[in-house]
């Protein structure tokens, strides 16, 4: 057993980290921080450590492997009265970093089960795309979904999905995207902005939009849609964010469009709309 009267034995700084299972880098941050009070230099100019010191170390030590941060153990030892708050904090920290293991758990989960990508999305898409077939959807299609989750949270790229079961079960429409897509791709800043192709894409865009939108209601995708929104309301999901136009979408964009390509959008909003363009 050991007294706490202990002989005034002092030793140096690595013994000290040795004995108390951390290393001298450590106890230099401690002293530069104010965790740990620095004591005075011997007559070589070395740093010599005692019984208190060593006792400060271990607390210092048990702290940290309870996961109370430094900043917090300072405030401890400053006021013995600040431990229940500290305590109290380490134990919502703790129970957020719980909820956060079970959710990268369940994204790790659907990984496997989906064995793509797509696992990665929130699991309302996941859920709605991981009956399609191998290969179904592209590499473009996921980052897509990606960049709608980002802007439009977890019910947009849900709704978004729909679109891409569509294009997965029919050909034509698909391939009539891929033609858009390139036509869209064409329009670069040497493309003037008033050009009678930027009109003509703007009118095909409209009446691809619609075809799908034919698709999506034949196939019940809609009714899908309907019933997510019922399930998640507006505050919680984003439901709001849903209704905000491509075109707006577009402003939240890290990068920038064309003027073409721009007046591409803003022509298919207004066709979509029922407002065609009557001038530039």
């Amino acid at each position: 057993m050991f007294s706490s009267a202990m002989p005034p034995r002092e030793v140096k700084i690595g013994d000290a980290a040795a004995f108390a299972g951390t290393t001298p880098r450590a106890i230099r941050h401690y002293h530069q921080i104010g965790l740990l009070p620095e004591p005075e230099r011997g007559g070589d100019g070395r740093r010599r450590y005692g019984y208190d010191d060593m006792i400060h170390l271990l607390w210092i030590r048990k702290m940290s492997e309870a996961g109370i941060s430094l900043d917090a153990m300072r405030a401890a030892f400053d006021n013995a009265g600040d431990v229940e708050d500290v305590l109290g904090r380490l134990e919502e920290n703790l129970a957020a970093q719980e909820a956060d293991i079970k959710r990268q758990r369940a994204a790790v989960q659907r990984l496997q089960a989906v064995g793509s990508p797509l696992g990665l999305l929130s699991p309302l898409v996941t859920d709605r795309l991981s009956h399609l077939p191998s290969g179904a959807l592209r590499p473009t299609d996921l980052d897509a979904l990606l960049v709608t989750e980002r802007i439009f949270g977890p019910l947009g790229v849900a709704v978004q999905a729909s679109v891409f079961i569509t294009l997965a079960t029919h050909p034509g429409l698909r391939a009539q995207a891929d033609r858009l897509d390139a036509a869209d791709a064409a329009l670069d800043d040497t493309v003037d902005p008033q050009d009678s192709q930027v009109e003509e894409l703007a009118a095909q865009h409209c009446a691809h939009h619609k075809a799908l939108l034919q698709a999506i209601e034949a196939a019940g995708l809609d009714a899908a849609e309907e019933k997510l929104f019922e399930i998640y309301d507006a505050e919680a999901s984003g439901e709001e964010d849903v209704q905000m136009s491509a075109l707006e979408a577009v402003t939240k964009m890290p990068y920038g469009f064309s003027a073409a390509r721009r007046r591409c959008m803003e022509l298919t909003a207004q066709l979509l709309a029922g407002n065609p363009s009557t001038g530039n």
